[in-house]
């Protein structure tokens, strides 16, 4: 299971699970203020907005980032409906939240976004883990 890092503005806590990214790159690319790679911490939330956190967190490919609200109106609003893209070149990404049985009978609940390996070469299948990179992967 991957291990949680959380950075809070008070208002909001962004979750971070390293296992689960696939290096995107949208996050300090589109609200550097926020996530800023190489700096420890390498997510400072009061590097913006907290609308700005969370519409940026919502753009997570594969769902390493997550936002879980702080106080009394903690509920985060319900989902409207699945949505899977195939991205080119990389993951299955399912916006949405889903239940992930496993071949071994596992199951695993997924609240967010999760990209799925479409390469064959995740170390971490079924999710992807952005080894389509190193791969060169076509599809």
């Amino acid at each position: 299971m991957s291990k949680e890092h959380t950075y809070s503005n008070g208002e909001v806590t962004i979750v971070w699970k390293n296992e689960l990214c696939i290096h995107s790159k949208k996050c300090w690319k589109e609200l550097g203020a926020v996530f800023k790679p190489g700096e420890r911490p390498w997510i400072v939330p009061s590097g913006a907005t907290t609308e700005a956190i969370v519409a940026q967190v919502a753009k997570c490919p594969s769902g390493a980032l997550s936002i879980r609200r702080e106080g009394p109106d903690s509920a985060l609003p319900p989902a409207t409906g699945a949505a899977l893209t195939v991205n080119r070149n990389g993951p299955l990404v399912l916006r949405s939240g889903c239940t992930v049985t496993h071949a071994d009978g596992r199951v695993e609940v997924r609240e967010q976004t999760t990209a799925f390996c479409r390469c064959g070469a995740s170390a971490n299948k079924p999710y992807c883990d952005g080894s389509h990179k190193s791969i060169d992967f076509q599809g």
